[in-house]
């Protein structure tokens, strides 16, 4: 038996015209409605781009659209996200003195300055200049332990490209669309949402910025994490590494109150944590604290609070490496949770009442 002949982007064009744009009956990509198409071997992703009224409306197409693409012979793997912009019309289209190769690669329109979401009170950003460092875990356990004390807390997962939220709080499954807003799931007292609730859990995020961007600014601006009686009292946002893309979005899009900034005590670890740390100082987030995560005989020790010393910010304290904040992270149920009295917990519950205050 021959292995699928790869897919071609005229097929995937097709099996996607032949679904209707609601409004105007063409196709989805003749109708300029799927938007940053890309498609791979084995693969395909795009994006549905609508008013924030009409996101009922387009929730059944993105499931038809994603439905449509997963029977094509030969393709494992598909994302489909619906975002909402408040100004759509203002984004090109095909036929308006564009060639269709300008319309598919335009960028979407520079984020722009907004108030925090509704009726979030505090948002906290925890970053990491570099990958592997357990920003993740941290930012995870941070909510838990903000939680245990009383408040009512979100978890927003920012890292499009690899989420690590599903695996670390045991969840799956596409959110609920109410009203034109989008439910988020609950686990161990928190509200969390992530972009790997979309997909599977062996997905890739086949997405240029703009288009991560994009999802990025749904699940931060039309994701119900509180209400008017109700209020979230603080949204920790767990970042991707770097100074990219996301990173700006989230700058631009909202308010932040601040910014925990998560090492290892290594020096190549520190010099993007110190990167981190400048570009959050330059456009006005004060940085919280900076936390030295595994801590030990293996990385070494001291690191994290040299560095907060020479930067001139608060050091929140060490993390060891430790089995059980691995083996919780693993099971879907945070240290913090599972073992409330651990030496590791008390860490966590430290850094996160000085988080709180």
């Amino acid at each position: 038996m021959t292995d699928p002949a790869p897919l071609t982007k005229d097929a995937v064009v097709a099996v996607l015209d032949a679904i209707p744009d609601p409004k105007s009956g063409r196709g989805l990509v003749a109708s300029g409605v799927a938007q940053g198409l890309t498609v791979a071997a084995d693969r395909a992703g795009f994006v549905i781009e609508v008013a924030p009224s009409d996101t009922a409306l387009y929730a059944p197409v993105r499931d038809a659209a994603e439905a449509a693409l997963r029977a094509m012979p030969g393709m494992t793997r598909v994302s489909v996200i619906l975002t909402a912009e408040s100004a759509p019309a203002a984004r090109p289209r095909r036929g308006a003195g564009l060639s269709p190769a300008a319309v598919e690669q335009g960028r979407p329109r520079a984020p722009v300055p907004t108030d925090r979401p509704a009726h979030v009170r505090r948002v906290i950003a925890v970053a990491s200049g570099k990958g592997g460092v357990g920003k993740s875990t941290v930012a995870v356990n941070l909510a838990c332990a903000l939680a245990a004390r009383g408040l009512s807390v979100g978890i927003l997962d920012a890292d499009v490209h690899g989420p690590s939220i599903p695996t670390m709080l045991a969840l799956s499954g596409k959110p609920d669309y109410v009203d034109g807003m989008i439910e988020p799931h609950l686990a161990h007292g928190l509200k969390a949402m992530s972009v790997g609730f979309l997909t599977k859990a062996d997905d890739a995020m086949i997405w240029r910025g703009p288009m991560a961007s994009q999802a990025l600014t749904q699940m931060l601006t039309q994701t119900r994490w509180g209400t008017e009686h109700a209020p979230l009292d603080i949204l920790v946002v767990d970042m991707p590494p770097g100074t990219g893309d996301i990173q700006l979005t989230l700058i631009q899009k909202t308010p932040l109150d601040g910014v925990v900034i998560v090492s290892t005590p290594q020096e190549v670890a520190l010099a993007d944590a110190r990167r981190a740390h400048t570009l959050f100082t330059k456009v006005g987030v004060p940085t919280l604290g900076l936390i030295e995560n595994m801590s030990g005989d293996v990385f070494g020790r001291g690191g994290a609070e040299a560095e907060a010393a020479r930067l001139n910010i608060p050091y929140l304290g060490d993390l060891p490496l430790a089995a059980s904040v691995r083996q919780g992270g693993d099971a879907g149920v945070p240290v913090v949770v599972a073992d409330p009295d651990g030496e590791a917990a008390s860490r966590f519950a430290a850094i996160a009442k000085v988080v709180a205050a």
